[in-house]
């Protein structure tokens, strides 16, 4: 059964995005890639090389945008304008390349998005001709804001980045992919494969991560668990979970036409 999904009408395989930092090198970037299935990668244009430094080694030839779509970020950016800047950047580097994730922190200790800065960026950005991916709070006013604005997806955290936290706020989620006519991904905080999963059965339309399989011990094999994650928690949101009946039982087996004991 084909369950595939659109961002800035490119249709995508993979529910699962990853990020390229974090990595001992760009060859086991590559393997952790290959091993999730992840269609779509996400750089930090402010620390990973991909054509800046002529000198240094590129991640453009560890994974080649002609096999993966590439999804510059502004990480490290703590204002609407540097945002811009970067992406700007990224633009030229990727041969007039269009799609990019907006992330405006709003301080280095939580890394949480500055909202107004946020928005402000993404006016801009939409007006050049971006297809604009945005990370953001878990506020539902806000994120309908960025998708009126022209944003093509929200992204709202999950928990802080790098956090490992999971999902803290699984109602806010919700109110946002329940009122949203754009994709919604969940970015920041997954930590483990069951974080993923619950998010896809909260019926996000994917996942972007970085330090949870970066960061972890046997990074390879935590891409294949994302990966399968993300899989199964998709397929358990299309199939629809049961409802939750708290202090009533329902017995597994039929009810009528028991046989009477002896």
């Amino acid at each position: 059964m084909s369950d595939t999904f659109q961002i800035a009408g490119k249709t995508y395989q993979s529910r699962l995005i990853v990020g390229t930092g974090k990595y001992k090198d760009f060859a086991q970037t590559r393997a952790a890639v290959d091993e999730s299935g992840a269609e779509i990668i996400t750089v930090a244009i402010r620390r990973v090389n991909i054509g800046q430094d002529a000198s240094q080694p590129s991640l453009l030839d560890a994974l080649p945008p002609s096999q993966f779509t590439y999804l510059p970020n502004t990480a490290g950016c703590y204002n609407a304008d540097d945002a811009v800047r970067t992406l700007r950047l990224a633009r030229e580097l990727l041969d007039d390349h269009r799609l990019v994730k907006l992330e405006v922190l709003g301080d280095p200790n939580t890394l949480y998005p500055n909202v107004r800065e946020t928005l402000k960026a993404a006016e801009v950005l939409v007006k050049d001709g971006f297809d604009v991916m945005v990370y953001t709070s878990d506020d539902p006013i806000i994120a309908k804001e960025l998708e009126q604005i022209g944003c093509c997806a929200i992204m709202p955290l999950a928990s802080l980045i790098g956090s490992g936290m999971g999902i803290l706020n699984p109602w806010n989620l919700r109110l946002i992919i329940d009122s949203a006519k754009v994709p919604v991904l969940i970015d920041a905080g997954v930590g483990t494969a069951s974080d993923a999963a619950v998010a896809m059965e909260l019926g996000c339309d994917g996942i972007l991560m970085n330090t949870a399989i970066a960061g972890a011990q046997d990074p390879i094999r935590m891409a294949r668990a994302m990966k399968l994650a993300v899989q199964a928690g998709r397929d358990a949101f299309l199939a629809g979970r049961v409802p939750r009946k708290l202090y009533s039982a329902d017995p597994s087996s039929p009810t009528s036409g028991l046989i009477a004991a002896k």
